[in-house]
C-alpha cells in the first residue's frame, strides 16, 4: 500500500530482485548451463555507513540510495561472463561498466583502473567492457564476455561511470561501485 510523505508525494515500497542465481533454461525449460560461479546482489547506499555497504553510489542523481543491481560471474573454460542488472537507477540512461583493480570505498578512485588481462594492452578483449542501456523506469543490463580467466586477487570491483548525458558529471566519472572479488 502506497504511504503519503509530509509533502503529499507518494511512497512506494520497494521492490527487490529475487535473491539467488539466475534461472538458466534450455528449449523445453531443461537446464542448459551449469549456475553461476558468482551472484552478488546489493543494494547501493553510501560508502560512509555504519556498516559497509557492498555497492556504493557516489551520484545519487544516477544512481540513488537503494537502487539495485545484481552482478553474476560466470567462468568456463577459460572464458569468463560478467553480467549486471540494474533496477531503479537514472532512467533512459547509458552507463559503462568496467571491472576494476581496487575495492569500492568513500573516494571513487580508490577503486584503481581497469582490470587488464595483458598489462599496457588496448585490445578490445583485454578489459570487461559493456554498456547497461536502462529503460525509461531505471532498469537495464549487459554482458560481456572474455577469452580469460581473473589472476587472483587483482579484479575487485564492477563500476559504472557516468557515461554520455549526465548533467553535472563528465562521462568517465565513477558513479557507483560494486564489491565483488572476481
Amino acid at each position: 500500500m502506497p504511504l503519503s510523505s509530509a509533502a503529499g508525494a507518494l511512497l512506494v515500497p520497494l521492490t527487490l530482485l529475487p535473491i539467488g542465481p539466475p534461472e538458466i533454461a534450455g528449449p523445453g525449460g531443461t537446464p542448459a548451463a551449469a549456475a553461476p560461479d558468482q551472484v552478488v546482489d546489493a543494494q547501493f547506499d553510501r560508502a560512509n555507513g555504519i556498516v559497509p555497504a557492498k555497492a556504493i553510489t557516489h551520484a545519487p542523481d544516477l544512481v540513488p540510495y537503494g537502487a539495485q543491481v545484481r552482478v553474476t560471474v560466470h567462468r568456463e573454460a577459460g572464458r569468463t561472463t560478467v553480467a549486471v542488472e540494474l533496477a531503479e537507477v537514472a532512467g533512459s540512461h547509458e552507463f559503462p561498466a568496467h571491472v576494476h583493480t581496487g575495492h569500492c570505498t568513500t573516494d571513487p578512485a580508490a577503486s584503481g583502473p581497469h582490470y587488464q588481462h595483458t598489462t599496457g594492452s588496448d585490445a578490445a578483449d583485454n578489459e570487461v567492457r559493456m554498456t547497461v542501456r536502462t529503460d525509461p523506469g531505471g532498469g537495464g543490463d549487459a554482458s560481456a564476455t572474455v577469452p580469460w580467466t581473473f589472476r587472483p586477487d587483482e579484479a575487485h570491483s564492477l563500476v559504472l561511470h557516468a557515461g554520455p548525458d549526465a548533467g553535472a558529471h563528465a562521462p568517465t566519472d565513477r558513479v557507483g561501485c560494486v564489491d565483488v572479488d572476481f
